[in-house]
């Protein structure tokens, strides 16, 4: 099946969620399925709020189709991924939490492959965290455009987020997870997305304290 669109055509939102689909119809492979049907598609996807046929449609699925080959549509995502490199990603940042981010092996169940970690300290530049390798920022834009990468992670102090992100773009990446707690000025063709673990923290500490203090 081929892929005819591009990333550009496919609103945010939906590119968020295309992982999603991809990891449930392997799910529904290893479960013996050959056969989805498009209500029990937009069943499991229903509290997302969002037209999971519509998102399948706008990557190449048949519009209206009222029953889904399960092969058929993990060879579809996984081509339109792949395609655009939708999977791969950097980080910026080789600090404590970028090399936790480095170790953790949970990503790939998202659809996503962190591949290296760029750093200025010498003291972590040439190391390895899990098997992957942190280079010099001066590397970035070489590896960048090499292996095709659209994502970048930034978990650098807020001081550096704004310096980090121009870097990325400068490197040819789409979209951005910001752990760095400041807001970033880029142009709007740049998927940005902030993650605030302080915040976070204090919803759960809140949410847990009210459970507490209901006797629950």
């Amino acid at each position: 099946m081929s892929v005819n669109t591009s990333l550009k055509s496919v609103p945010r939102a939906a590119l968020a969620r295309l992982p999603k689909y991809l990891e449930y119809f392997k799910a529904q492979k290893r479960k013996g399925a050959e056969i989805i049907s498009a209500a029990d598609i937009c069943s499991e996807f229903v509290s997302d709020g969002a037209d999971s046929l519509d998102d399948l449609v706008r990557i190449g699925a048949e519009q209206g189709c009222e029953n889904y080959n399960v092969n058929s549509m993990i060879e579809l995502l996984n081509g339109f991924l792949e395609c655009e490199n939708y999977s791969d990603a950097v980080i910026i940042g080789a600090g404590q939490l970028g090399r936790t981010l480095l170790a953790y092996d949970g990503f790939g169940a998202y659809g996503l492959n962190i591949v290296a970690a760029f750093d200025i300290s010498p003291s972590v530049i040439g190391t390895q965290v899990n098997g992957k390798q942190i280079f010099s920022v001066e590397k970035m834009k070489n590896l960048c455009e090499r292996m095709n990468i659209h994502i970048g992670i930034i978990t650098v102090p807020a001081r550096s987020a704004q310096l980090a992100a121009e870097l990325l773009v400068k490197c040819g990446i789409k979209a951005i997870l910001n752990f760095s707690q400041t807001g970033l000025k880029l142009p709007e063709k740049i998927i940005v997305k902030d993650e605030n673990i302080a915040e976070s923290l204090s919803e759960l500490s809140n949410r847990l304290k009210s459970r507490s203090n209901s006797g629950g």
